[in-house]
């Protein structure tokens, strides 16, 4: 027994010496993971909307309190909404950690509000193939006189040198992007030190920016993104669904069934289930048309157009009313999204098949009640007349008892009639009906 102890222990000493050692080397593993730095990266690839706001300036925070060594937005982007744009590039001045702007993949654009937001991160980098510049304001409001566009030209073109001059960019193509709405490739944009950085992919750009210093609000902080963890952060459902609905030809749709919903519950009450869909989508149209630059005459012209389709049907106008409501409709479409940007109005692939059906709509209904206005009437005294029925029994030579209509009537009759000969009503007296031989009819 003792030498079998004495064999034995020296192999559980090693067994134990050897799972220590693997414990340790796990644990340094771990700990060394975890003191791997970490980058987040979000995708932007919409214009730039409140939604899109919101999205980057909680990624900027999430990013910050997870203590990621930065954020990197990849963007691309046609412009958009002037105080959106705005928020975010506060939000980037403001952030604890650096922010790196990506314009990418090869293809892909930072325009108009893009500009500025790329020329406000702490590094601006771009993919080859990609551009960057446009920034010319746009109205966004209508009528503004010519002295109001200039006005807010100057304010932008001092707004895009204030944002370069902070990062050390070139102010003067800023000025340019502006006023007269330049536009250059990602190696023009390196060479005119509009960008810091052109990289292929995200680790190329990983690559060359580590050990780069930028000017953060707490002090100078030097990168540390050399095969760095890459953290990927999608939009959540919320934010796909709201940016979804801030697509002009979504809001246009959306108004449109809005409006048929609430039309048809109150020709039918009662139906409930197309008053409550028409409301939802009127609801989530309106949220829409507050992200988008809506002109509101345009507006009144597409809710009077509407009206003007449902007084057709309640007014004998002739199709007067049908046609001022399709021109209306029409005009107000056209006018409603006060933008020269496609991306902010809605397309003509919508407007003229949305008119067109809500037109034949509203047009059908109107056939539909003219031919109800002529027809015979189906029930009361007027319904019985020309109805045929059968002789059921005689009780004289002029009084007889008839089934007509699924009913046993009093019937009197200037013709001498037969049991089960057939009758046409053509006169109601009270409760007796007058009666004839029916017509037959010709083979």
């Amino acid at each position: 027994m003792i030498k079998f102890l004495d064999f034995l222990l020296p192999k559980i000493k090693i067994v134990f010496y050897l799972g220590t050692l693997v414990f340790l080397l796990l644990t340094l593993s771990i700990f060394a993971d975890s003191l791997k730095p970490r980058v987040q990266v979000i995708r932007i690839d919409s214009s730039i909307n409140p939604v899109t706001e919101e999205f980057i300036l909680q990624s900027i925070d999430t990013a910050s309190k997870a203590e990621m060594e930065s954020l990197i937005i990849e963007l691309d982007t046609p412009g958009g909404l002037d105080s959106s744009m705005r928020n975010i590039v506060k939000g980037i001045f403001n952030s604890s950690i650096p922010v790196i702007v990506y314009v990418s993949p090869s293809g892909a654009r930072a325009a108009s509000a893009g500009v500025m937001i790329t020329m406000a991160a702490h590094i601006a980098a771009m993919a080859p193939g990609t551009n960057i510049g446009a920034a010319h304001p746009v109205n966004l409001g209508g009528g503004m006189d010519e002295e109001m566009k200039k006005k807010v030209e100057n304010d932008a073109i001092a707004y895009a040198q204030g944002i370069a001059q902070k990062r050390g960019r070139n102010e003067e193509w800023a000025a340019q992007a502006v006023k007269e709405s330049v536009s250059v490739t990602a190696e023009k944009a390196l060479e005119l030190h509009i960008i810091d950085v052109v990289a292929s992919n995200l680790s190329e750009l990983l690559s060359q920016v580590h050990g780069r210093k930028v000017t953060l609000e707490s002090g100078v902080k030097e990168l540390n993104t050399k095969d760095a963890e890459i953290v990927r952060v999608e939009m959540g459902l919320r934010h796909r669904i709201l940016n979804t609905l801030t697509n002009p030809n979504i809001a246009y749709i959306l108004m449109i069934l809005g409006f048929y919903g609430l039309i048809f519950e109150l020709s039918n009450p009662g139906a409930v289930l197309p008053g409550i869909l028409g409301g939802i989508c009127l609801i989530l149209g309106l949220y829409s048309l507050q992200t988008l630059p809506i002109n509101y005459a345009g507006l009144l012209l597409f809710l009077f157009g509407i009206l003007l389709l449902v007084l057709e049907v309640k007014v004998a106008s002739y199709g007067a009313l049908t046609i001022g409501g399709i021109v209306s409709m029409i005009l107000g479409s056209i006018m409603l999204f006060e933008s020269p940007e496609p991306y902010l109005r809605a397309s003509w692939s919508v407007i003229l098949p949305a008119v067109g059906t809500t037109a034949a709509l509203i047009l059908f209904a109107l056939g539909v009640a003219i031919k109800a206005r002529l027809s015979k009437p189906a029930t009361g005294k007027e319904g019985m007349i020309g109805e045929i029925g059968t002789v059921y029994s005689k009780l004289d030579d002029r009084e007889f008892k008839v089934f007509v209509h699924g009913e046993y009537w009093n019937a009197e009759s200037d013709q001498i009639l037969e049991v089960g000969e057939k009758v046409e009503v053509i006169q109601v007296k009270g409760l007796k009906l007058k009666v004839r031989r029916a017509k037959r009819k010709e083979m």
